[in-house]
């Protein structure tokens, strides 16, 4: 389903950076959404005492406070993952984890920067030897290959559907989805093997991976693990659109005013490098936001 009347500003994530750039843009009077889990957000879990003007803050009462007051200006939000991004003329087109696609004027990311890990034996030992947190990246190495793909969310679930085009069996191991009606019906009639309640304890191999040793005490053979453990991440969300990254492909650079080298493209908080503080992220979400907002405002479609 398409959402014919574009948004000005979509923003994804929903840390300190996505919601500063809501209240911005939204009381620019610009027609925006806000895409994103704030448990997704490292901040959600923290307790804050450096930033200005408070003492200790829990993260997660920082969050529901800034989502109230976007949403009084005008914001609106969506608890769902964005599953990829292109171009559709001068429009950007999101593909969501619901099977709804929406189009936007300008695009803010603001999704973070770290990529979580597993914490299992054998993960840092074989990645880029058949451990990788990347399926966009990455499937096409493994053509008719057995794959193993952990996580519970949308990054995890979509990515599966995307490795059956590629891989001869997926496997998606997890503790219990927690996944959009949507894209659950598509993982159904994907082909993939979903195993919920059995997670993935340790990777297995020497010089390549081998297998997967799992919690129900079992072992699959397999010559990849794709490790998806939230949301999109950077590479993922900007493989098609052509964004510059820094010279570790971590983070996403960009100008003064929290543009990129696309146009109508913009980025702000940790996934724009560090110091990957609170206060850093809100200042760029500021910019972000107003900067979005008036080039929409000026866009002639």
């Amino acid at each position: 389903m398409f959402q014919p009347d574009p948004y000005d500003v979509i923003i994804l994530g929903a840390g300190p950076g996505g919601l500063q750039a809501a209240i911005h843009a939204a009381r620019k009077k610009a027609k925006t959404l806000m895409l994103g889990r704030m448990d997704n957000s490292s901040l959600y879990w923290a307790h804050v005492e450096n930033y200005c003007c408070q003492f200790k803050i829990s993260g997660e009462d920082i969050l529901n406070t800034g989502r109230e007051q976007a949403i009084s200006f005008g914001a609106e939000f969506r608890d769902e993952d964005v599953l990829s991004i292109n171009p559709d003329g001068k429009l950007f087109k999101l593909d969501l984890e619901s099977g709804e696609s929406v189009l936007a004027k300008t695009v803010i990311l603001a999704t973070g920067s770290s990529r979580n890990k597993l914490k299992v034996p054998g993960e840092k030992e074989l990645l880029g030897k058949g451990v990788s947190y990347c399926v966009d990246c990455d499937a096409g190495f493994y053509r008719d290959e057995v794959v193993a793909v952990a996580g519970c969310r949308s990054a995890a679930a979509g990515g599966a559907v995307s490795l059956t085009n590629f891989a001869s069996e997926v496997h998606l191991y997890c503790e219990e989805l927690d996944i959009a009606d949507g894209l659950s019906e598509q993982l159904k009639t994907s082909g993939v093997n979903v195993h919920e309640g059995v997670t993935i304890e340790s990777i297995e191999g020497t010089d390549a991976v081998e297998a997967v040793k799992l919690s129900d005490g079992t072992t699959q053979s397999v010559s990849g693990v794709f490790i998806e453990l939230g949301a999109k991440g950077v590479l993922e969300l900007t493989a098609s659109l052509g964004v510059q990254l820094d010279e570790s492909m971590k983070y996403i650079e960009t100008d003064k005013k929290q543009r990129t080298n696309v146009e109508g493209i913009y980025a702000a908080g940790d996934i724009c490098g560090p110091p990957l503080q609170m206060a850093k992220a809100v200042g760029e979400g500021c910019v972000a936001g107003i900067e979005a907002a008036g080039f929409a405002k000026k866009l002639e479609l």
